[in-house]
């Protein structure tokens, strides 16, 4: 076999041991250095390797791998928007492996953007390839190895899931964890930490809308405060569902512009508890989402609810994605009020830290706003109609 074929088959035994296996897992970090080294040799004869997808066909440069004569991997990739892929120069283990983390986002998420935009430069490339003749000016240039930032994908899955467990109960965990590691690749696109909030624009989408900012926060801040890479991920996952109690909950009381009746409320306040129920119930390893789902309105002076029986410290992750689950509400525009602006936002964590907020979880929180606001990046959400007045800056 081929050096080409030879790293192609790795590559893809690379994508599927990292489906599979954590971060850091012995066999997954085995698998991403098998393919990286074969990279290395592919490039010690040929530099600048070129690789091209189209249909039943995988060519190497300008020579087909008959050998991979219908490579099913290769519709996949070509499937999720990868038809060509190029390595330039020296490819970094670190600058490979994230490449991989983007490509099995791609792979896994049910629909694919077909635009990407070049956010970092990056020694890998790849996009779509053009048909000849279909243009008569020159071909633009392939896109870094990023996610685009419209999010369009993330957005649909998580409707999708949503849906699911309304109508099933069932969690599907699989593409939760990949939109949380869509959301990571998003983040990480530039040579700073990017945080992609989205801008509601439907109030009954507020659910989703809210689910992913938290996501996004939550993953931050554990970043912010040096958690390991495993449990960035884990408390992304958290973050995504911490609200999923809220699908037995009619749209109507969800987005109700007026006070809400005792009723009314009492069912709302019921969310924690059924969502924890859902994600007890799912054939998953979730125990860290079900406790921050139960907890995440849970104040550290014992308010909030569902209400404790006695006295109790609650989960770090819940201490964490309660206050980027306030945030974010306070920062969106509700029917019953305008959204916030970042001052007034940041002024009331810190006057209720202590109170309602871990103050070292709080105060770290308010630091790293300040210090990473340059990179919020507000997105419109691109499946919803506009909405005639946006979220203030």
């Amino acid at each position: 076999m081929s050096d080409p074929a030879r790293f192609l088959n790795a590559f893809a035994q690379a994508l599927a041991a990292m489906a599979l296996y954590r971060d850091s897992h012995p066999a997954r970090e085995r698998s991403v250095d098998v393919a990286y080294q074969q990279i290395l040799d592919l490039q010690a004869e040929t530099p600048h390797p070129f690789f091209t997808f189209l249909g039943d066909e995988v060519v190497f440069g300008q020579q087909p791998l008959r050998e991979l004569k219908a490579w099913d991997w290769g519709k996949r990739l070509a499937q999720a928007g990868v038809q060509r892929l190029q390595f330039e120069d020296h490819v970094s283990r670190d600058d490979f492996e994230g490449f991989l983390e983007e490509v099995l986002a791609r792979l896994t998420l049910s629909a694919i953007s077909s635009e990407a935009r070049q956010m970092r430069r990056s020694s890998i490339r790849f996009g779509a390839v053009g048909l000849k003749g279909e243009a008569e000016t020159a071909p633009e240039p392939m896109p870094t190895a990023t996610i685009a930032f419209s999010l369009g994908d993330e957005i649909d899955t998580v409707r999708w899931l949503q849906r699911e467990v309304q109508a099933k109960g069932a969690v599907p965990l699989a593409e939760a964890e990949a939109v949380v590691r869509s959301l990571a690749v998003a983040m990480h696109s530039g040579r700073q930490i990017m945080m992609p909030l989205l801008q509601l624009k439907e109030f009954d989408q507020y659910t989703t809308t809210h689910s992913m900012n938290v996501a996004v926060l939550s993953m931050a801040l554990a970043e912010f405060l040096s958690l390991s890479a495993t449990d960035v991920r884990s408390f992304g996952i958290a973050g995504l569902l911490h609200d999923i109690g809220k699908v037995k909950i009619p749209i109507e009381v969800l987005t109700k512009p007026g006070r809400l009746t005792d009723a009314e409320r009492a069912l709302m306040n019921e969310h924690p508890a059924a969502g924890a129920r859902l994600l007890l119930d799912a054939e998953a390893d979730l125990d860290l989402a079900v406790v921050v789902a139960y907890e995440h309105h849970i104040m550290i002076n014992g308010g909030g609810y569902p209400a404790l029986h006695y006295a109790r410290d609650c989960h770090h992750a819940s201490k964490l994605v309660h206050v980027c689950d306030v945030y974010d509400a306070l920062r969106t525009r509700r029917p019953y009020r305008e959204a916030w602006s970042l001052e007034k936002t940041l002024g009331y964590l810190q006057e209720r830290s202590g109170l309602e907020f871990d103050p070292e979880l709080c105060g770290a929180f308010v630091r790293m706003m300040r210090q990473w606001e340059p990179q919020v990046a507000t997105i419109q959400d691109p499946l919803a109609p506009a909405a005639p007045q946006s979220q203030p800056a």
